[in-house]
């Protein structure tokens, strides 16, 4: 039996039973998995007491139960809407010729949740997961603008402000004056500030008319290809982009 949680050991289980594409018994679960037959058992008892499998008339045999059901429903509708929001990336992409990504506010991090790179050769590849410094990046910053102040004052307390680049702001009043800017026009940008040649616009994704930004819809470009004056003229298109992004999430 593989060496990991016994949560993630009934998943596997889960996992290996549904991709049989029907009922089964004690014995075909373990020869499906090969794992001792106690364990199994015992499993089974778990994921039966949990709702998640149901025995069949007859007592023998396990089907998944309507939870898991509803599960699977509820996965295939969250991929629905991931796709949803890709392919408004995709369409933004297009449209604007440069690389592009939806991102979220994570601790005292930007995390990147979906990005479609540009057609051209240079660019710099970030994929869904990365992580970047909030004090430094366009998403960051804008959400840091729009959080309360107390919440801001408690990340900006415990956060170093690392210089990245000749241009990234490092002393706190002079962000926290950029933040009240970004606050007032509803856009931010990294001009260069994360890295060298890199410039960056974004603009927050509306959440139901609150104040907070929980994502944003970011646009990136080599500033030798799209100067940050040019950048900027995208932000119509950008906020676009971020209301097509909103109703995936109503």
């Amino acid at each position: 039996m593989t060496e990991t949680s016994p949560s993630l050991r009934l998943f596997e289980l889960l996992e290996i039973l549904c991709a049989q594409g029907r009922p089964f018994t004690l014995a075909n679960a373990v020869e499906a998995c090969g794992w001792p037959k106690p364990s199994v058992h015992r499993m089974l008892g778990q994921l039966e007491g949990g709702g998640l499998l149901a025995r069949e008339p007859g007592g023998r045999r396990y089907a998944p139960a309507p939870r898991l059901l509803r599960l699977a429903e509820s996965a295939l509708s969250a991929g629905t809407q991931q796709s949803v929001r890709h392919a408004v990336l995709r369409q933004l992409v297009a449209d604007i010729g440069e690389s592009c990504n939806l991102t979220a506010l994570s601790g005292a991090e930007v995390i990147y949740m979906d990005r479609v790179e540009s057609a051209f050769p240079l660019r710099l590849e970030l994929r869904p997961g990365t992580r970047v410094p909030i004090h430094c990046s366009a998403s960051g910053k804008l959400f840091l603008a729009y959080l309360s102040a107390a919440r801001r004052g408690a990340i900006l307390d415990g956060l170093p402000l690392t210089r990245h680049t000749a241009t990234t702001l490092t002393d706190r009043k002079a962000l926290e004056a950029e933040l009240e800017q970004i606050a007032r026009q509803g856009y931010a940008t990294d001009a260069e500030e994360f890295v060298d040649g890199l410039v960056c616009v974004a603009v927050p994704v509306p959440a139901g008319g609150r104040r907070s930004v929980h994502s944003a819809v970011a646009l990136q470009a080599p500033a030798v290809r799209m100067p940050l004056a040019r950048a900027l003229q995208q932000v119509p298109r950008l906020s676009e982009a971020a209301q097509a992004l909103a109703r995936t999430w109503t």
